[in-house]
């Protein structure tokens, strides 16, 4: 903790709220988003299409609109692109206590989605252009605090879906309320590249998805956001079916979260500098993608067996490797968009990258649930999560064949730009 603390304390202001802010969004979106469905389906009595309709908007609205947010934020500055996230969610949240019809749901998880469009890009770019050649460090500090509003975030939305699902929209809600006003009154104002408002929209578009390094990249990198989400899909359908749905399974699937977020808060900070000491970006984020596809192998070895405990410590274990891998690739990951970005548009580029991964994200989970499905049937359980040990394998080797690093690629001229601007 004293270490979190120093390094806290060792970065401007800038830096520092928007850490805070990253948890407390982080706080307020995962108090409520995981007992939302359980609100539509058993409180509200909506059907199972309507239900995942309701959920796949909200992630459309924010996986589909990234690309805007972070071109708005370069063009009109980063705090104006966060205080008005913050505002929207602001509303979406307190809306989705209150409301019961099918278009007023839709529309309120459209609202929290693209919320979230708007002030993640402009978030890491901020926080990437105020830290400078400490970029590596602060997306580690970033992500201790992101970890620490994911792991708390349930654990304060259960007590309060406890009383009424109601209490935490409205909880929610006020939590972004306040952010919203604290970003007005605290986060100092970025002035926007010249280069960003003299260049058409679609000519920076092109020029960004030409540049070869920077789209190879974001391909690559797609495996370790499929291999990442696994966390929240095939790990708890597997502890769900080792154990059973009862308290077991439950335990079991609170303690895959929990290892996840500890190791996460108390490694981060270490890790990374251990890393960038020993081993450097590239070879980092090599080494990070191959072991999180060899995170898989516990449960791959253990599929077929009969003793819930062994398969459930598999799974734990596999938690485990899979998060000491992700907090290895994070830092680094960031680092690099920001240098393959050339140190321009950067908002713009975590814009056209997390669309690319969010893609990803989603066809990687249509095949993990139809793979998982498919072993089952087939009675060869191993596959799936073998599958994903070669996911991890693959795109180790196809990012160190690019060999992306911060030193060695640098993104073309934005058509028009002035030099330095």
């Amino acid at each position: 903790m004293t270490g979190i603390v120093t390094q806290f304390r060792s970065f401007g202001r800038p830096v520092r709220l928007l850490v805070l802010n990253q948890f407390t969004i982080n706080l307020g979106f995962y108090m409520l988003m995981p007992y939302l469905a359980m609100h539509l389906s058993s409180d509200l009595a909506l059907a199972g299409w309507v239900v995942g309709l309701v959920l796949g908007v909200r992630n459309f609205a924010q996986q589909g609109m990234f690309l805007i947010g972070g071109t708005l934020a370069d063009r009109l500055g980063y705090k104006p692109l966060i205080v008005a996230g913050c505002a929207l969610r602001t509303g979406g949240f307190a809306l989705l206590g209150f409301v019961d019809t099918v278009p007023a749901l839709v529309l309120a998880s459209a609202a929290t989605g693209f919320a979230g469009a708007l002030f993640n890009p402009a978030v890491r770019a901020y926080v990437a252009h105020d830290a400078g050649q400490r970029r590596v460090e602060a997306f580690a500090l970033f992500n201790v605090f992101y970890q620490a509003g994911i792991l708390l975030g349930p654990v304060v939305g259960l007590a309060l879906t406890a009383f009424d699902f109601r209490l935490t929209c409205v909880v929610a809600a006020a939590v972004f309320a306040v952010l919203t006003v604290l970003q007005i009154r605290s986060l100092p104002r970025h002035v926007p590249e010249p280069a960003a408002n003299t260049v058409p929209v679609t000519r920076v578009w092109r020029s960004i998805a030409a540049n070869r390094a920077f789209v190879l990249f974001s391909l690559a990198m797609v495996g370790s956001y499929v291999l990442s989400f696994q966390v929240y899909l095939a790990l708890p359908l597997e502890a769900r079916r080792v154990v059973g749905e009862g308290d077991a399974g439950t335990a079991l699937v609170t303690a895959l979260f929990v290892v996840s977020g500890i190791i996460a808060l108390i490694g981060q900070l270490r890790v990374t500098a251990w890393f960038k000491r020993r081993l450097g970006p590239a070879r980092s984020l090599t080494v990070g993608l191959t072991l999180m596809g060899a995170a898989f192998l516990p449960p791959a070895m253990t599929s077929g067996s009969d003793s819930p405990f062994l398969a459930g410590t598999a799974l734990v274990v596999c938690a485990a490797l899979l998060t000491l891998g992700t907090i290895v690739v994070f830092p680094f990951e960031m680092d690099t968009i920001v240098t393959l970005a050339g140190d321009r548009l950067i908002a713009t580029h975590y814009g056209l990258y997390n669309t690319i991964v969010g893609v990803g994200i989603l066809l990687g989970n249509l095949f993990t649930g139809a793979a998982l499905d498919l072993a089952d049937d087939a009675r060869v359980p191993a596959v799936p999560w073998l599958v994903m040990v070669g996911i991890g394998a693959g795109c180790a080797l196809f990012l160190h064949r690019l060999g992306s690093t911060a030193a060695e690629q640098r993104s073309p001229a934005v058509p028009g730009a002035a030099a330095g601007g």
